[in-house]
């Protein structure tokens, strides 16, 4: 999808767009309204928290509320939110390409770089990487008008023997889970065989850049994102 950022100014606490992003994250990942203990959950709150900070986002005409029916943005809300994401994935590309960091090291770090506020300086480090259209763990970067990129990927775990193609994009991007995959050698562009699947357990034999066979478990697989070789 993308969308149009409108002409508008308004001033958020960082608490404010961090709610606005979980709005928008969670939205993304499931269908119709959002409920207020999901955002509980992804803000690591109470449920009285989250209707609190909720009818403050309401009162700016950012979310549409309504008690037992969830929460939505609306268009102001999602553009703020999508304007929040294009920052926080660019200050990883940039972390990562120009400063070295690995990409389990850069989670945090954005979280505190998204909130800095000028567009200009945005702008200018959109353009100084070259207007980068994914971050290092293969999420699409909205441009300056809010625009994804959307490429044709599926899940390792929709893939059948025979099948190859390139690591394109990872799924939730916790520690713990880019060191493993760190660990047994799978990173952004790593090349994917799938050699055999187990009926038993649903994990999946895998040769990995042609040259080593490795055992991926259903939960892992289905985390990776792969683009199918032609």
């Amino acid at each position: 999808m993308s969308y149009l950022c409108p002409n508008f100014f308004i001033m958020l606490s960082s608490t404010e767009e961090n709610y606005l992003k979980a709005i928008y994250n969670i939205s993304e990942r499931e269908s119709g309204s959002v409920t207020t203990n999901n955002i509980a959950h992804a803000m690591q709150t109470k449920a009285a928290s989250v209707t609190d900070m909720i009818k403050k986002l309401a009162e700016k005409e950012l979310v549409d509320y309504a008690k037992y029916r969830g929460v939505s943005l609306t268009e102001k809300g999602r553009s703020l939110a999508t304007q929040l994401i294009r920052k926080h994935r660019l200050w990883e590309t940039f972390l990562v390409d120009k400063l070295g960091f690995d990409w389990h090291e850069v989670h945090e770090l954005a979280e505190e770089l998204e909130h800095i506020r000028s567009n200009e300086l945005i702008n200018r480090l959109d353009a100084f990487l070259n207007h980068p259209k994914f971050d290092p763990h293969g999420d699409p970067i909205p441009n300056a008008s809010g625009r994804f990129t959307i490429r044709q990927q599926v899940q390792l775990s929709e893939m059948h023997p025979g099948e190859k193609g390139d690591v394109v994009a990872v799924h939730h991007h916790d520690d713990a889970l880019l060191r493993h995959l760190a660990d047994i050698g799978i990173e952004i562009n790593t090349f994917i065989e799938v050699l055999e699947l187990h009926a038993y357990d649903q994990s999946i034999h895998v040769r990995i850049n042609r040259d080593h066979v490795i055992q991926i478990s259903q939960q892992l697989a289905q985390k990776l994102f792969i683009r199918r070789s032609l």
